[in-house]
């Protein structure tokens, strides 16, 4: 996470200093108390797999170019536009031939929404970034791909509402603005859609992540403005939190990178607190996330390819939430939405904005949601 009133400095070996004094502050890493636990919403009957307003459009085939892919970028949009208005919408198209389409170029879209604080500068915010693919694949034909990864994608749009308000009360309390805060870095979040994580013949260097490695070439090589504190939108992620394959019952996520192990047991702790507080419907023999006390010598160099791949090559840190084992309908016609496990889907609904919550330090913001409903409740009777 990054720290707060940071001043922008041009010399290298101070910018290192800054880059260490970050790292050093990420670990001072407030949990959300009890109070505000109990305010994060499950999601409910948006997340139904009929009718549900969040996940119910993206159960079809979203293979890239097609009117389905379309629908659900639509879907994504209007979203935004018509309920977190305060988020802003960036397209990053790409084009690619594939091995299953000869010379015939594909088009790739991925959609990125963000919220950065109201009075700052782009460069000089770092973005919690939150990622899932929701393109589908092109064979078998029809395939839906219900935790790969429409769920995750429902489950990011149910974050973003969830911490929306508090953002602003947030951000309206602190006030700032002027240029007496001009180069101060600030913390944003953003969701990333990403296109074309599917292979279109076999999982190759070339064939798979195309929306995400033409976004990380691009974010790379796209400069800020001079003398902000993030040469460019790469560097200012702070944490990439990329969901795959989410929403099958009893999932068990391991951590798999030693330097983001401590997220990693953040998001952890967060699911075993919601536990203990019996917020969280599923009751499985071990959590989700259940390698918190993982020891340095335990992990390895190996790593699942997905979307993260092109970042992390550049320097990125990663926080990959995806299940090992995959679940058992993995890339078959049986991955759809009879097969999702909604209590699963909202348990990771909560945990995960639980946690955004937390890196975006909202504890006394969502504290007051709960006491706004408890408030309305007294003027009833």
């Amino acid at each position: 996470m990054a720290a707060r009133g940071v001043r922008r400095v041009g010399n290298p070996l101070a910018l290192a200093l800054l880059l260490l004094v970050n790292l050093a502050l990420t670990f001072a890493y407030a949990p959300l108390s009890d109070a505000s636990l109990r305010t994060i919403p499950s999601g409910g009957s948006d997340f139904d797999i009929h009718n549900g307003a969040l996940l119910s459009p993206i159960l079809i085939p979203r293979v890239p170019g097609t009117p389905g892919s379309a629908k659900v970028q639509e879907h994504f949009v209007s979203f935004f536009r018509d309920q977190l208005p305060l988020w802003t919408v960036e397209w990053h198209n790409s084009t690619s031939t594939t091995p299953a389409t000869g010379d015939t170029l594909v088009p790739f879209s991925n959609l990125i929404f963000r919220r950065d604080p109201p009075w700052a500068k782009t460069g000089d915010v770092s973005r919690l970034t939150l990622v899932a693919h929701y393109d589908s694949l092109y064979r078998p034909e029809g395939f839906i791909g219900a935790t790969d990864s429409a769920a995750p994608c429902a489950v990011l749009m149910h974050v973003a509402r969830s911490v929306d308000v508090a953002l602003s009360r947030k951000w309206e309390a602190e006030g700032h603005g002027g240029d007496e805060l001009e180069d101060v870095e600030e913390t944003g979040v953003q969701i990333v859609f990403l296109d074309g994580e599917e292979a279109w013949v076999s999982w190759t260097e070339t064939d798979s992540i195309y929306g995400a490695r033409a976004l990380a070439e691009s974010w790379a090589s796209s400069p800020h403005e001079t003398n902000s504190v993030y040469p460019n939108p790469l560097s200012s992620i702070s944490l990439f939190l990329l969901l795959d394959l989410l929403g099958d019952a009893n999932p068990r996520v391991p951590s798999y990178f030693q330097n983001t192990h401590w997220a990693y047991q953040h998001l952890s702790d967060v699911e075993g607190r919601m536990r203990k507080l019996g917020l969280l419907e599923t009751k499985p023999r071990m959590q989700f996330l259940p390698e918190k006390d993982k020891n340095a010598n335990q992990f390895t160099r190996g790593f699942i390819g997905d979307d993260h791949v092109p970042f992390l090559q550049r320097g990125v840190d990663i926080l990959h939430v995806i299940p090992t084992p995959f679940p058992s309908f993995w890339h078959t016609m049986d991955d759809d939405a009879e097969h999702l496990d909604l209590p699963t889907v909202r348990d990771w609904g909560k945990i995960v904005t639980a946690f955004v919550a937390e890196w975006m330090e909202l504890d006394r913001e969502m504290a007051l949601g709960l006491k706004g409903r408890e408030d309305e409740g007294k003027d009833e009777l």
